[in-house]
């Protein structure tokens, strides 16, 4: 039995996030933990809330309310989508955790010993007018680069160019909207990543199976221009984890918090832990340390492509940094975008379809099955509502769909709710069993490299597969002449809606579980041997007839819905 950790790039608490976001990284995490949970495999599938910097403080004023309880509120609702979604975490932690403010602080003080951390004096927009330390996000003004007004202090959405306050022209403070703005002097801790670029690169060059847009991204950032440069890991803000080392006060540090993307990591780690004091697991150290049996753990990290920088090397750095033996991990799956309609999605422009908005139309399966589907992997990709109708309408109620009902409702009529005895198969069955086994084989290959969309491709093959045996076989012709063999015929077909439930169950688990149940099984058992799987229900066995799974979505409905989500949200 393999041992796979598994984590997802953590979403920021600043509101609800759109559908981007979670094929970006969630949902192909969850797809992976499924998979690897039926295999027989253990898993420890890890995601969290990241609760701290800039928009965390920026959305709990927006909202009127204590940054601290705008947080617990919405790692609340967060925790509640995940849920809607089938996100199968075996813990859905916080980065505000105390669990996390320790470690963080523990990291801190193992860094500072090895001499990777340096005390800078630097200027930061202040403004009077707030009184306070404009960290970058809370300046915005016009792109230097291509003019777009509402470029931020550390990145223009426009055309992604990332930027330091003062190259904005015309700065503004972000809470006042005061223009009045100062550069004063503060005092800042640095992570020297610098020093550690050789190591850094030498342990991504030995990645050779990691995929093309991970390795370039990283290679970028440490060789293009200056290469890799130290990075400020402190920020004057109240909310946040404190700086200190370890559990001593830092000197000169008095105020400030650490970046959150110093802390947010490192939630992976104190996930593990408040996975176990939830009463959860009872060892996160035999995940996380290869002194305590880490060692044999394959751990895999899923996320969008703006997060591969930090993730191939801030995080590293931090783990190797710190001297100790931490696991590293061993393959980062990253994404491309997904678009929204000609344009992007947008949590902080309030763009595109929302993960609450989507459940509120449609069951979780129809969404997980088109976005792991269409999964931006080689490239940006596009969500379209007409693609997204024919795609639901085609693969989930035509094909799957469609074969369970007219199965379960001709097996009724012909022969009560119960599988039926008779017959032995053919050279048709034979052919279909083999070819189903050589498909299934291959469907497995891409669920273990991690292929979404060559995933997704291989299991609709399978769906028509028994598709096309039906309408060749034609129980409800050969039943005329020859009932015995009819009955062979439908004994197969309905294996065959086990057979897919098993195989689609970590696309899409709610059709899944319907299947098992209108089938009265509780095997999950994965198909290694296809055609002992496609004898698990024996003839007497009862079923009952399902509901449709699948409703099609209608042209009034999706012309409905793409008026309704134009693009904006309140």
């Amino acid at each position: 039995m393999a041992r796979h950790l598994i984590t997802s790039a953590i979403p920021y608490i600043n509101g609800i996030k759109h559908l981007g976001n979670l094929v970006g990284s969630q949902l192909p995490a969850d797809l992976f933990a499924r998979y690897q949970r039926s295999r027989g495999n253990e898993v420890l599938f890890l995601c969290a809330t990241d609760e701290h910097g800039t928009p965390a403080e920026l959305a709990a004023a927006k909202a009127g309310k204590p940054v601290a309880d705008y947080c617990a509120e919405m790692h609340g609702v967060q925790a509640e989508i995940a849920q809607g979604f089938r996100l199968s975490f075996d813990h859905f932690g916080r980065s505000s955790s105390v669990q996390n403010h320790k470690l963080t602080q523990h990291f801190a003080k193992r860094l500072f010993e090895e001499g990777l951390i340096r005390e800078v004096s630097e200027t930061q927009m202040y403004s009077p007018t707030d009184g306070r330390y404009l960290p970058d996000r809370y300046i915005e003004g016009t792109c230097p680069n291509c003019g777009f007004e509402q470029a931020r202090g550390d990145q223009c959405d426009n055309c992604t160019k990332q930027l330091d306050p003062v190259d904005l022209i015309d700065p503004r403070s972000v809470i006042s909207g005061a223009t009045d703005l100062e550069m004063r002097e503060t005092k800042h801790l640095y992570l020297c990543q610098s020093r550690m670029k050789d190591e850094l690169e030498a342990w991504i060059d030995s990645k050779t199976d990691w995929p093309v847009l991970t390795t370039s991204i990283a290679k970028k950032w440490l060789n293009d221009g200056d290469g890799l440069q130290d990075r400020g890991i402190t920020r004057d803000l109240d909310w946040g984890i404190p700086v200190k080392r370890g559990d001593e006060d830092w000197p000169g540090m008095e105020g400030k918090v650490f970046y959150v993307w110093f802390d947010a990591p490192i939630e992976y780690i104190a996930c593990a832990q408040e996975w176990v004091d939830a009463g959860k697991g009872t060892d996160w150290e035999r995940w996380w340390r290869t002194d305590k049996g880490a060692e044999d753990v394959r751990y895999t990290q899923f996320m969008g492509k703006d997060n591969v920088p930090f993730h191939t090397l801030s995080f590293p750095a931090t783990i190797l940094g710190s001297a100790e033996p931490w696991k590293l991990v061993d393959y980062i799956k990253s994404f491309n975008y997904l678009n929204y309609d000609g344009g992007q999605f947008s949590t902080s422009r309030g763009r595109g379809v929302f993960m609450d908005q989507a459940l509120e139309i449609l069951p979780a399966d129809y969404w997980r099955w088109w976005l792991l589907s269409h999964a931006p992997e080689s490239s940006d990709s596009e969500f379209t509502w007409e693609n997204f109708q024919a795609s639901a309408n085609k693969d989930l109620a035509d094909v799957l769909g469609n074969f369970v009902s007219r199965v379960t409702k001709f097996c009724r009529s012909k022969f009560n709710e119960e599988v039926p005895a008779g017959g032995s198969y053919s050279d048709l069955e034979e052919a279909l069993i083999a070819r189903l086994t050589t498909r299934i084989r291959e469907y497995e290959g891409h669920m273990e490299a991690m292929e979404v969309r060559k995933s997704a491709g291989a299991l609709r093959a399978i769906w028509v597969e028994g598709n096309e045996y039906l309408q060749e076989a034609a129980p409800w012709s050969t039943f005329k002449q020859d009932p015995d063999r009819a009955a062979m015929q439908t004994r197969l077909a309905l294996n065959l809606i086990r057979l897919y439930a098993v195989l689609s169950a970590p696309f899409i688990p709610d059709a899944a579980s319907a299947m098992l149940e209108a089938m009265q099984t509780s095997d999950d058992s994965w198909p290694d041997d296809v055609p002992t799987a496609l004898e698990c229900l024996a003839p007497g066995h009862a079923f009952t007839v399902p509901e449709v799974l699948f409703t099609k979505i209608t042209d009034e409905a999706r012309e409905d819905w793409q008026e309704r989500f134009s693009g904006t949200r309140a």
